[in-house]
């Protein structure tokens, strides 16, 4: 029949079926020709970025990725190693399917932490058609390695953010400018982060709902976590914190060192309890708990849409970069979004809303390119301003300082890459999920302290703690080292000496930073990225509470539990600092303004706030303030910092905006 095709699709147009099995995945309806976008080349803002000049996998020298492709199993070619497409999940139209759709009920831009539970929770009972948009590829399979976690973040599969030069910070870094590294995959940072499950305690989210923000306590947020989570951790079978028959696998890590142990006992004998620290009962010390599956990287990506991926409702695009969201100027309404993909350009439409679930950068870039943002600094771009709101004007993150070095004076202890490279390793992750392979890239345990230079009442912790059972040394420089930007002059100087000696750090996470920075577009082509300014420890009580708890970690070392393995401070003096006496405060704040490094944890950029609230962007029903049938619903929306890391809250934000969305249009 002329106009018309035959193909296997399921798909609802203004919720009428079109005659098939509403239970057969593999029902056949017609589509007339026209229900298709019509790409068209790109003629205005386009990407041209020369495969040869991107990051690739293969550049990233890693002996543990040596070690796997000369197994059996990968029987990968060593001249020509992919590490980024070796066995990636696929993303792919339903059968017979040519392109998408010119219309779908709700288009979700990015498939990430949120985005990825977004979508799958719109398209259950097939009641509405999604589009899934996302710029980066499907997962490898050696992103799965938890091992590897700082490998990828070096590659295509993050994009390589650089914050603005700041005077003061990262001084020991390349170019003197922090690394921020954002998952570009579906799955989003959930492929390439730590995997460690924090909620954040009932003191933030109550805080957030008593500033305005109803339906953000902690009483209403703690089912989202739980209807996502199916919990395997020790001792916590029965605990009514959390969930058992989620989609989100959260499970103790298999690979413990001994120093994992000396961390907790260490931490008793300065009365830190062991605790669950993803219940009430937070304020303690534990092994991780993480977003893993017998041993292997649980992403969201893995968790929500690996399984639902052939819903003929849900229509995912990898490889596929939104640059704007279409808004209609005189309703003010959100219309459908232009994306790019394999040089062409698409405009598809949204029946019901645009929700962006691009992340904390990408998503305020995208508001302000569509014209949704600071007036003034649209204008300056000539973007026509559609709502005049404080877009990426408030951006809180999480610091860290992976500096400290202690050495030990027995073996096997630590994670060294060159010693735990071996086939055996290998084979024994593949076969049953554990061994070294397993572990967080030798993160092990956490622990929450109140430094006595806090100015919180009760009980309220300043500083996360992180034991780990590696340093900077242990891969000779070539990953984490290189992962944050270390200069190859500062590594030399200060870690290079201890390559051959088993060491490990633990690590401190600034929770609460008063520093505020902000973000910006760096011009009206979108594929530049935007300016991104941290402003980091420009508040004098930042740089008080990083000094103390670097002073904390050195007395928690130095106690029986850790003294029978010989740890010892290291003391080689950074070059960056040596106008300061080692170990004084001085010293320290030089260190850290030395070695500044993200945690990854953006957050503010689109700020969530009632409408008294002059710098909130979204209300707290995730919905762009004088912009019909748009939201954001991603870790953006956060408005101050919480006791966490951003993926778990993410990926609830995501549950709790599908029931608000759900709530709206009456899906159930």
């Amino acid at each position: 029949m002329k106009g018309k095709i035959l193909i296997i699709i399921y798909f609802i147009s203004c919720n009428i079926s079109y005659g098939y099995n509403l239970d057969d995945d593999e029902a056949t309806v017609s589509v007339d020709e026209e229900e298709y976008a019509i790409p068209v080349p790109c003629r205005g803002y386009c990407e041209h970025t020369p495969r040869e000049k991107r990051v690739a996998g293969s550049t990233v020298k890693s002996r543990i990725i040596d070690v796997m492709m000369r197994t059996p199993q990968l029987h990968l070619n060593p001249d020509e190693p992919d590490i980024l497409s070796f066995l990636n999940d696929k993303y792919e139209l339903p059968e017979g399917f040519k392109g998408p759709l010119s219309e779908y009920d709700f288009i979700v831009v990015g498939a990430g932490s949120a985005g990825s539970v977004l979508a799958s929770r719109l398209s259950e009972g097939r009641k509405a058609s999604v589009l899934l948009l996302e710029a980066g590829r499907g997962e490898s399979w050696f992103t799965a390695v938890p091992i590897l976690a700082p490998v990828f973040q070096q590659t295509e599969y993050a994009w390589q953010y650089l914050m603005e030069h700041q005077p003061g910070v990262c001084v020991g870094m390349t170019n003197e400018r922090c690394f921020w590294p954002r998952g570009k995959a579906v799955g989003g940072s959930s492929v390439i982060n730590y995997m460690i499950y924090t909620r954040g305690t009932p003191i933030d989210w109550d805080r957030i709902a008593a500033s305005g923000n109803y339906g953000w306590s902690y009483k209403d947020v703690l089912p989202y976590y739980i209807k996502s989570e199916r919990a395997n951790l020790k001792g916590l079978k029965d605990s009514p914190y959390h969930g058992r028959t989620g989609e989100l696998s959260v499970e103790d890590v298999p690979f413990r060192s001994k120093l994992s142990k000396a961390f907790l006992d260490a931490a008793k004998l300065y009365g830190h309890r062991k605790v669950d620290y993803n219940s009430p009962d937070f304020f303690g010390f534990s092994y991780i708990q993480a977003t893993i599956s017998n041993g292997r990287r649980a992403s969201s990506a893995r968790a929500f849409l690996h399984n639902n991926k052939k819903r003929k409702n849900l229509h995912i695009l990898p490889n596929s970069r939104v640059t704007k969201v279409l808004i209609d100027p005189n309703t003010k309404s959100a219309i459908g979004v232009e994306f790019h993909k394999n040089g062409q350009v698409y405009q598809v439409r949204a029946k019901k809303e645009v929700i962006l679930s691009a992340g904390p950068i990408e998503s305020p870039h995208l508001l302000m390119l569509s014209g949704i943002g600071p007036k003034e600094h649209l204008k300056s771009f000539g973007i026509p301003v559609i709502q005049d709101l404080k877009v990426g004007e408030s951006l809180y993150d999480h610091i860290s300082f992976p500096g400290l070095a202690f050495t030990l004076n027995s073996t096997r202890l630590t994670v060294v890459e060159k010693k735990i490279s071996t086939i055996d390793n290998v084979i024994q992750f593949d076969h049953y999920g554990d061994g070294p392979m397993s572990s967080l890239a030798g993160v092990e345990t956490i622990g929450y302290i109140k430094t006595n230079v806090s100015k919180e009442l009760g009980d309220y912790p300043d500083i996360e703690l992180l034991g780990s059972c590696a340093s900077l040394a242990s891969d000779e420089g070539n990953i984490v080292a290189k992962g944050i930007h270390l200069e190859d002059w500062f590594y030399k100087d200060v870690y290079q000496p201890i390559e051959n000696v088993e060491s490990f750090t633990v690590l401190f996470m600034l929770l609460h930073p008063k520093s505020k920075g902000f973000l910006q577009l760096r011009s009206a082509n979108p594929f530049d990225y935007p300016k991104l300014y941290g402003n980091y420890l420009t508040h004098p009580d930042d740089v008080a509470t990083a000094v103390e708890a670097i002073k904390y970690i050195i007395k928690l070392i130095d106690t029986p539990p850790f003294k029978k393995f010989g740890a010892t401070l290291y003391k080689k003096q950074f070059p960056t600092c040596k106008h300061f006496n080692f170990g004084s405060d001085n010293y320290w704040e030089c260190a850290v303004r030395s070695i500044t490094a993200t945690l990854h944890h953006q957050i503010a950029t689109c700020k969530m706030g009632p409408p008294s609230d002059p710098t909130a962007v979204v209300d707290p029903e995730l919905r762009v303030y004088g912009v019909n049938r748009l939201r954001v619903i991603d870790s953006s929306v956060l408005p101050r910092t919480i006791v966490a890391h951003t993926n778990a809250p993410a990926i609830m934000i995501g549950e709790k905006g599908a029931d608000l969305i759900k709530k709206t249009w009456k899906i159930i």
